[in-house]
């Protein structure tokens, strides 16, 4: 059962249930649409993909590692297979473009990330880079590539998840002009920071060639992307593919707790400024403010009632990390530090609660007496999707599903997304849309993370439809 809390986020406008939730049934006509590129050469390079890791026994590349430099090389030969020219920028993004007809057009976008979480799935990201290439890859086959009427480039973005430096979208945040310079002095858990980072793989990025990453919006036409749900509604209502009509607004916190550093067995429990304790209610406080916005936030012109509804309706917060210093079972520590992340999908709303629950956390750790730092490491406002993009994505997506099963289907849903993607980065150079693709059972982040191979043909097949309009 679907539940408000869990679903209601995600804001399923346009859902017309098909007549079984069972896989699409393929009407077999494999050679006219492509299967050998589109699906089997597509998964297998997810699955090639997959395995290209800093980490044995599981999947881990995060912003400029060894593995993200093998990738990279990886997803440029492919583009380079498809008949694209390629490059790699002061980023580590790679590039892959075609001219088209009009070297001079207005270029059309398409783009993801190479980057993954820790103990990652193959699909996060991979899955919209070779995608897009496999569709380039059936014009190029079909002598059709250069009847393109504007340019194509895919990029392939080096950093999303933001694990390593704990600063999302840098590599589609300076492709889009809003990454600052104060960004290539951001350092790892190492000491090593962003421009150190790339110097080691040989790229020596400056603050100026920085400015020159940034695109000429009057050169970009728009944005799309391809990526997995990484929720269930898909699979629940039984279709292959979505549209998504805008993203949700995120913001990353740091709260650091100090207290007084002691012996475990001498401080009695009355004398003890213990930060572990004063964060457990401060994490509880959290949990607390984002089931319930309604009970915390006053109506004082900071918030009202919509705000207060699409709060109830899209507000998650989770708190994914979390250390102790000295870290010693028979030591009091004397500094908590976890993180924390906020997303809603109304700005003003997400900007309320965080304003409340600062608030409180101070009065908290003032009443404990601990001291208490919280940093704002990120913040994404909401992005709505252009809606020409959006039905130019939902007809591709419906022709796509049309020719894969030889009949007319009832039309693919409309989504809101509660994922950060590089589209929201890219809002702020064009006008950006997004398809989504199922994944079993909603799962991501997660070696369980799955799509079926048809749904990897379905996705390729509609990118090619998409591309198909522009020629």
């Amino acid at each position: 059962m679907i539940t408000p809390l869990l679903f209601l986020q995600l804001c399923v406008l346009s859902i017309v249930l098909p007549t079984t939730s069972s896989a699409f049934m393929l009407s077999g006509r494999e050679d006219d649409l492509f299967a050998e590129i589109l699906r089997d050469e597509a998964v297998s390079r997810l699955n090639q993909l997959g395995k290209v890791s800093d980490a044995d026994g599981y999947l881990e590349r995060t912003f400029m590692s060894p593995a993200s430099v093998r990738a990279a090389n990886l997803i440029r030969a492919w583009m380079e297979d498809a008949g694209l020219t390629t490059w790699v920028d002061y980023m580590g993004n790679v590039h892959g473009r075609v001219e088209g007809l009009n070297a001079s057009a207005e270029a059309l976008l398409i783009g993801s990330h190479l980057d993954t979480v820790v103990d990652a799935g193959i699909f996060d990201g991979s899955l919209g880079i070779i995608s897009a290439i496999s569709a380039l890859k059936v014009l190029k086959s079909n002598g059709t590539l250069t009847n393109l009427i504007r340019p194509v480039e895919v990029i392939a973005f080096s950093d999303e998840e933001g694990v390593r430096f704990q600063s999302t979208f840098l590599g589609s945040a300076a492709v889009a002009g809003i990454l600052p310079v104060s960004a290539l002095q951001i350092s790892d858990k190492s000491g090593v920071n962003v421009q150190d980072a790339l110097k080691e793989n040989s790229i020596a990025i400056t603050e100026e060639s920085l400015f020159q990453l940034k695109y000429d919006p009057q050169s970009v036409w728009g944005y799309i992307e391809v990526h997995i749900e990484q929720g269930p509604v898909l699979e629940w209502v039984g279709f292959p593919l979505g549209v998504v009509k805008g993203i949700a607004g995120q913001t990353r916190l740091k709260v650091t707790v100090r207290g007084s550093q002691g012996h475990a067995g001498t401080v009695p429990m009355s004398l003890r400024q213990d930060p572990m304790a004063a964060s457990a209610e401060l994490i509880m406080l959290l949990e607390s403010l984002c089931k319930n916005p309604k009970d915390f936030l006053s109506y004082d012109g900071h918030c009202n009632d919509s705000t207060v509804e699409s709060l109830s309706n899209s507000l998650v917060c989770t708190v994914g990390e979390i250390s102790t210093w000295p870290s010693a079972s028979n030591v009091i520590p004397g500094q908590v530090t976890f993180t924390v992340d906020l997303r809603a999908m109304d700005n003003m709303g997400r900007e309320a609660v965080l304003y409340e629950l600062s608030n409180r956390m101070y009065e908290i750790c003032e009443r404990r007496s601990v001291s208490c730092i919280i940093e704002r490491k990120h913040d994404a406002n909401a992005v709505i999707c252009d809606s020409e993009l959006t039905s130019e994505l939902k007809f591709a997506a419906n022709a796509a599903l049309k020719r894969l099963t030889g009949e007319i289907q009832d039309e693919v849903p409309v989504l809101m997304s509660g994922a950060g993607h590089d589209a929201m980065a890219m809002s702020h150079l064009t006008k950006v849309g997004m398809l989504f693709v199922r994944c079993r059972g909603g799962v991501s982040h997660s070696p369980a993370e799955h799509v079926l191979d048809d749904d990897v043909w379905a996705a390729g097949l509609s990118i090619l439809a998409f591309l198909e309009t522009h020629m």
